[in-house]
């Protein structure tokens, strides 16, 4: 899993996404383990960074999310891959949700060698 977590990381960092956590929810959370956080800047760049998502891990790591949420308003996208649910949220979105705070019983993981 660790693997896939830095290729997710990879991906959202080279396309600019603001602010990427990785929390390992496992121990607090009953449907998945973990949660990526990350912002965009504007609804294009939220839906640029959900589609690479979506592009670059079902190519690099053969996974496919079974449930896409959002898409269509872009303030707030959900990306569930089963063990892994991404976050793509707009600032304010993330402001007002404030998932950070709400999953902070999580542990936030260090990316290693992160760009």
């Amino acid at each position: 899993m660790k693997d896939t977590l830095k290729t997710v990381f990879d991906i959202l960092d080279n396309k600019k996404a603001m602010d990427i956590r990785i929390l390992d929810v496992s121990k607090v959370c009953s449907f998945t383990d973990y949660f990526v956080i990350c912002s965009g800047a504007n609804e294009k760049h939220i839906q640029t960074l959900a589609e690479e998502l979506e592009e670059k891990l079902k190519k690099q790591a053969g996974l496919r999310p079974s449930h896409v949420e959002g898409a269509g308003n872009a303030e707030w996208v959900l990306m569930d891959y089963f063990d892994l649910v991404v976050h793509i949220m707009s600032l304010e979105a993330r402001e007002f949700y404030e998932l950070d705070r709400l999953w902070a019983d999580g542990v936030a993981l260090e990316i290693p060698n992160p760009k």
